[in-house]
């Protein structure tokens, strides 16, 4: 999936799409003086801009057609983060209140019994609910909750 058979535009010879992500690292800063959601629906428009497999599509989720874009906010938090444990922190241009708590059925679940998020879907809407909740109890890094938030679902059967 991250290995492109055609150079991308930014680059002179093959590339991995990786390696490109992280060339438009710019493309990110530029976008997060909207929100991320945006950015993430710009990213994925001028990711399969270059040749790729359909099926590939399937891997990038877009918050504009209420998706949670899981692994996306999952990306963004381990680049933008640095917790020095899990989260590389290398994208230092964003700033980590921007950031997304990672929705899925075990973080969303454990947010509703707190009382966090009372939207039943795992959708963009219910990531914008958890946001605005995570941001009042921490508004520089409401995404470093996920964990507390995966956790308690996954291996504490919270």
């Amino acid at each position: 999936f991250l290995m492109i058979r055609r150079p991308p535009r930014s680059t002179p010879k093959p590339s991995s799409a990786a390696s490109d992500v992280y060339k438009r690292q710019k493309m990110w800063k530029k976008l997060e003086k909207t929100d991320l959601q945006n950015a993430i629906h710009h990213f994925k428009t001028h990711f399969f801009e270059i040749a790729h497999l359909k099926r590939t599509e399937k891997h990038i989720s877009d918050p504009l057609k209420n998706s949670a874009a899981k692994r996306m906010n999952m990306f963004l938090r381990w680049m933008v983060r640095n917790d020095k444990i899990v989260d590389f922190g290398i994208w230092n241009s964003i700033s980590p209140a921007k950031l997304s708590c990672p929705l899925d059925v075990h973080s969303g679940n454990v947010a509703r019994k707190l009382g966090l998020l009372k939207r039943k879907q795992n959708d963009a809407k219910a990531v914008k609910e958890l946001d605005n909740a995570l941001r009042k109890l921490d508004a520089t890094e409401p995404a470093k909750y996920d964990f507390a938030l995966f956790g308690l679902g996954v291996f504490e059967n919270f």
